[in-house]
């Protein structure tokens, strides 16, 4: 039997630095690191983590690595139970296929079917759901209460907070490396704050700016408002990986003690990113993934000669992503 700390078995507990690098310990022993590349706007040179080159072609494998490695045996033979639009439910499904632990994933009915298919493929159950009249929370609240299973939430979790931080460990390190200075700022994609949570954890130094869909930006207006607001009346948005009605109280005390802002750009400006980034850094990103590039060439957001945005994800539709890369759509 595992021996585990009762405060690290606690899903209540605050996540922490410390607990972002010993994710990334544990991460830097199975995964490569993603590239860090540079990249000119506007007269500065800026870094961009590709983690669309993840094997599951997303920053999400790092939260599910972390999360299912922390199981304890009984956990473990019990198995998990995740919510996802695709990206969190293949970093799920990937550790679990891993680990030999049983996982179930509640997923979206409209998310891409591409992504639906990538998870199914690693031998995971998947349930659907309506994402406008249906609460994947509730579904998986159920399964968790008849089964025992272990929830994994995609962005509401200590543990999958503290797995996308590890991203912010890597790319500092890069960073130095390559140019001789530690990241001052971070421009993150964010749909319910795992990401932009972990990386504010993992940089204490960091300015941290997230950036959400217009329409889709609850997080941006519940740190101007200083509580937690959701979305109402949401817009048609590319961006499936980042649909996401409101945060959590557990990602929002992070990034409210950390003083981070956000904002939303428009579905051009993420269009021209996911162009701009197949033509100068030749990479394939999905639009969730290219919102905080987006915010960069837009202006949005001041740039300097350290900072770091995220490439969050790649797992585009074949179809509507050759329309956006020939300018048709």
């Amino acid at each position: 039997m595992t021996e585990y700390s009762p405060d690290l078995l606690d899903p209540m507990r605050a996540p922490s630095r410390a607990g972002v690098l010993r994710a990334a310990a544990k991460i830097s022993e199975i995964l490569a690191p993603t590239p860090l590349l540079p990249l000119e706007v506007d007269g500065r040179t800026i870094w961009c983590k590709a983690e669309c080159l993840q094997p599951i072609g997303a920053f999400k494998i790092r939260g599910g690595w972390h999360r299912l490695t922390d199981l304890t045996d009984q956990q473990r033979a019990l198995g998990v139970v995740g919510v996802s639009s695709g990206n969190h439910a293949q970093g799920v499904a990937w550790a679990a296929k891993r680990l030999g632990v049983s996982a179930i994933i509640v997923m979206p009915s409209d998310a891409p079917k591409a992504k639906l298919e990538a998870t199914r493929a690693l031998g995971t159950k998947t349930i659907l759901y309506d994402r406008m009249t249906e609460s994947r929370d509730a579904i998986a609240a159920a399964i968790t209460a008849e089964t025992g299973r272990t929830l994994v939430h995609a962005f509401g979790d200590p543990w999958v907070i503290e797995g996308q931080g590890s991203a912010g460990i890597e790319a500092d390190a890069q960073m130095r490396r390559a140019a001789g200075h530690g990241i001052d700022r971070i421009i993150a994609c964010c749909g319910g704050g795992g990401l932009s949570a972990g990386l504010a954890l993992a940089c204490p130094d960091a300015a941290v700016t997230l950036v959400e869909p217009e329409g889709w930006d609850d997080v941006t207006r519940s740190l101007a408002k200083g509580s937690i607001c959701a979305v109402e009346n949401p817009p048609p948005t590319a961006c499936d990986a980042l649909q996401t009605l409101s945060t959590y109280p557990i990602n929002f005390a992070v990034l409210q003690a950390r003083g981070v802002t956000g904002v939303a750009v428009s579905e051009a400006e993420l269009r021209h990113a996911q162009r701009l980034a197949f033509a100068r850094l030749r990479l394939v990103v999905e639009p969730g993934g290219a919102v905080a590039l987006a915010a960069a060439l837009a202006g949005k957001v001041a740039l300097t000669d350290a900072t770091m945005i995220t490439l969050s994800g790649g797992n585009v539709d074949a179809v509507a992503y050759a329309r956006v890369i020939a300018g048709e759509d």
